[in-house]
């Protein structure tokens, strides 16, 4: 098993991945790989609109989106981390996700668990976690909790060392995350099949 854990912070070793590091820790300590993959210091373009993804292949612009995209086809769970920026995530993972989730939804997400974290030195977090959750719902993910919003606290990874409580949050959420796929493995080979597939159906609020 595998899971992916996401840098959406501008720095590759900042407090968003001192956060991610704490629970890959615990992760692989459960007997799960895991990746954390840094979006970089390039520009990640907003969805444009255009229905390219429309025939398969992923994502038109061909950048760290589509990157992912091929990565989390054979993943089993996900972690998303952002910097807190204007009590909301950083612009860039907000692209990211936007064209990722649109481009690569579907069956690359399709009941494979996932989680939020957020970083900020002060506020904003609660806003953050609440704007990321989202992507998940609406993908038929369930979502893996801790035993508090998933935040740590401090403006350098320093100051994160001391957020005793942010990093037993992040821990906390490992531990969740690393029960729920071996419950989800251990269900599948005792026969417990997914859910019926039903067409979805879409309503416009225009009559």
């Amino acid at each position: 098993m595998k899971v992916l854990l996401v840098n959406g912070g501008p720095h590759e070793k900042g407090c968003t991945n001192r956060a991610l590091e704490e629970i890959a820790a615990v992760l692989e300590n459960e007997g799960i790989e895991t990746e954390i993959f840094w979006l970089g210091l390039k520009p990640v373009s907003g969805c444009i609109a255009c229905g390219g993804c429309g025939n398969g292949g992923g994502c038109v612009i061909d950048d760290c989106v589509n990157e992912f995209g091929k990565k989390a086809e054979t993943a089993d769970g996900f972690i998303f981390g952002s910097p807190v920026h204007y009590a909301a995530a950083s612009g860039a993972l907000t692209s990211f996700m936007d064209r990722l989730f649109y481009a690569w939804g579907g069956k690359t997400f399709y009941l494979k668990p996932a989680a939020c974290i957020s970083s900020a030195r002060r506020a904003g977090t609660t806003a953050t976690f609440d704007q990321l959750i989202k992507y998940f719902t609406i993908q038929q993910m369930p979502v893996i909790s801790s035993r508090y919003w998933n935040n740590v606290h401090g403006s350098c990874p320093e100051d994160v060392e001391k957020d005793e409580e942010g990093l037993f949050t992040m821990r906390v959420l490992a531990k969740n995350m690393a029960f729920f796929l071996k419950c989800k493995e251990a269900g599948l080979k005792a026969g417990v099949e997914l859910p019926s597939y039903e067409e979805p159906k879409q309503t416009n609020f225009i009559r």
